[in-house]
């Protein structure tokens, strides 16, 4: 699979006000395939982000090497779905997504 989405979700107590996420991005654009991320903060102090990577393999690579080991870092849960990216693009061009182009 190409084109494969990543929405992943961490339950803390931390305030998205208080992560470091100019540090964080550093680290994240180091991860080979990451396209792009759009950081979510839930309205219960959840802490996430919906991710595009050119493959399901470099999405599965960022999420071993750097969701699971921040995980056990600030010792909260973490919820990672991976979506294909391929199958909905005619769906999604339809709607004006921005994660496709005509």
């Amino acid at each position: 699979m190409s084109k494969t989405f990543v929405y992943a979700e961490y339950q803390t107590t931390t305030p998205f006000s208080e992560v470091n996420w100019n540090d964080v991005n550093v680290e994240m654009k180091k991860f080979q395939g990451l396209i792009s991320k759009t950081w979510l903060s839930g309205v219960n102090e959840t802490i996430g982000g919906f991710y595009e990577f050119d493959s399901q393999i470099n999405a599965q690579t960022y999420i071993d090497e750097l969701l699971i080991p921040f995980t056990k870092q600030i010792g909260g849960n973490l919820t990672v779905k991976l979506f294909n990216g391929e199958i909905v693009k005619a769906a999604s061009l339809d709607m004006n997504s921005p994660f496709y182009k005509p």
